[in-house]
């Protein structure tokens, strides 16, 4: 086949997108922590001979599917396609090549036929434990934070690498959950290419190649176009938000429009140094969201691909919190990237007003537990989610407990009470917190637990905004902010918590900001 016409060419992307997400939906399926099967921390996509990401699920967090689109191409450039063989499975969790932490770790997984790597299927999830410091923002480097799996083979024709396994097996507290989630990871790959080589099968193809140029020259020049018809011109925006511990970020950007060339470069120039603390974010990460503020505004319904993210370039100075440099600290990198959108919005409110939204609760409250139930069993939580409220829009309120700019829902309370000895005593919305304006902000949430063991346990909460909330938008109030709480009296802290048999753990999540005076 020389040439896609119009039909074929639709037909043959719904097919691949069909692919992709049956990919995620197998891995979310047979997966065995609740933060994959039931929050959807995940993500997964479909790459050409030349690491370019062609397809994603319709299912995933921005932070997975823009990192793994990244990683797509280290991987081929390590090992390149005709150096490989039918059975390899390649692996990493090197966070400036990937997902920005070791939690997260990107299976690729190559496509043959006819003996011959026609593509790749790959998949980043979050897993329960990496060994280290935990989730947390504690660590003093990124060394103390887990183990490091470089880029390395998992498979090698078909057959397991044992010693790479072992040592992954015997560096984190929870072996059987980690190697489960690897082996889904691997299945949900076989999948996708038996569904490839099917699609393969019905149209004739030999390979997949001319399919992605296709599809990614489109995609390229459909952005440019969307480009093009914004006001050329640089506008600046600026976030501040308080981290745990008490330090405050600021994040700051200037978005340049270049209408002629159809590109926009986002610069984050100015915004604060690397931390001490593990909140600090890889390039990778920091151009993932800021990307998905673009897109989200842009053209929602244009593909997520290598072509589409091509024209919108994301610089930071190397040294500052969204462009860190080895050996900084990364753990809870998310508790910084996920506001990476807030100031590329107010950015782009001077662009297209109508399109963005006010400041949200920024970053999910993340949580991880350790100790022994009161059989003197051990456990390790999966880590859990939750969110504050959203920012309100222009012409409609914002979500309540929904947390903007990730996809990941909250592992539900039932789930974590049948995995763990933990009981919640308070799950409900926050009244009142999210900003008033002519549309209100979300509101946030309150989320009450205690332990059911006879043991002290340790606990790690990554929290947020607990002293400045989000600001609202054009004369819109500001959302509340929230408070961690223990045994009734407020906690900020990033370090990890040794906490008694008894204590009861109260988080109280931040509102999200209001759009337009109130009335």
């Amino acid at each position: 086949m020389s040439k896609l016409d119009g039909i074929a060419l639709e037909i043959q992307w719904s097919s691949l997108i069909a692919t992709v997400t049956e990919q995620a939906r197998a891995l979310q399926r047979i997966a065995f922590s609740p933060i994959v099967r039931e929050a959807g921390d995940l993500a997964t996509a479909l790459f050409d001979r030349q690491g370019r990401m062609v397809a994603q699920a319709v299912t995933g967090t921005p932070g997975h599917i823009n990192s793994l689109a990244a990683a797509g191409q280290h991987f081929v450039h390590e090992f390149p396609p005709d150096t490989l063989h039918p059975g390899d499975v390649l692996i990493t969790n090197d966070p400036w090549l990937s997902a920005g932490h070791f939690f997260d770790i990107t299976v690729m997984t190559p496509v043959f036929r006819l003996e011959r790597c026609i593509g790749f299927f790959g998949s980043t999830i979050h897993h329960t434990d990496i060994g280290g410091y935990g989730v947390g923002a504690g660590a003093r480097d990124v060394h103390e934070e887990g183990l490091w799996i470089p880029l390395a083979k998992l498979y090698e024709k078909g057959v397991p690498n044992a010693l790479l396994h072992s040592i992954i097996r015997r560096n984190v507290r929870t072996p059987e959950h980690v190697s489960g989630d690897l082996a889904a990871q691997v299945a949900a790959g076989r999948v996708g290419a038996e569904r490839l080589n099917a699609l393969c099968d019905r149209t004739g193809m030999e390979d997949i190649q001319l399919l992605a140029e296709a599809i990614l020259n489109r995609s390229e020049q459909a952005t440019r176009e969307s480009i093009r018809k914004l006001k050329p011109g640089t506008y600046h925006g600026e976030s501040t938000f308080d981290v745990p511990g008490g330090a405050r970020i600021t994040l700051k950007t200037a978005v340049t429009v270049d209408a002629r060339a159809g590109e926009l470069v986002i610069d984050f120039a100015g915004s604060s140094p690397e931390a001490p603390i593990g909140i600090n974010v890889v390039l990778n990460y920091t151009a993932a969201y800021a990307n998905f503020a673009v897109r989200a505004c842009l053209d929602p319904d244009l593909p997520n691909n290598f072509g589409s993210l091509l024209p919108v370039k994301v610089v930071a100075p190397e040294g500052s919190i969204v462009n860190c440099r080895y050996p900084a600290p990364v753990n809870a990198r998310h508790v910084v990237g996920m506001y990476v959108p807030m100031p590329v919005l107010k950015a782009l409110h001077q662009v297209m007003p109508d399109r963005v939204l006010a400041e949200g609760s920024g970053a999910v409250w993340t949580i991880q537990i350790q100790g022994r139930a009161e059989d003197g069993t051990p456990f390790t939580s999966s880590m859990f989610n939750y969110s504050g409220g959203m920012g309100a829009r222009r012409d409609k309120p914002g979500l309540d407990a929904t947390c903007y700019p990730t996809g990941v829902a909250a592992v539900p309370v039932e789930v974590l009470e049948a995995a763990m000895p933990i009981v919640f005593t308070r799950k409900e919305l926050r009244p009142g917190s999210g900003g008033a304006g002519r549309q209100r902000g979300g509101d946030g949430q309150f989320i009450g637990f205690r332990m059911r063991t006879k043991e002290s346990w340790l606990l790690n909460v990554v929290a947020s905004r607990t002293e400045l909330g989000p600001e609202g938008l054009e004369g819109g109030e500001g959302g509340k902010p929230g408070r961690f709480l223990v045994n009734g009296e407020p906690v900020n802290k990033s370090q990890k918590m040794a906490m008694a048999a008894a204590d009861e753990v109260m988080m109280e999540t931040p509102g999200g900001g209001g759009y337009g005076p109130p009335t």
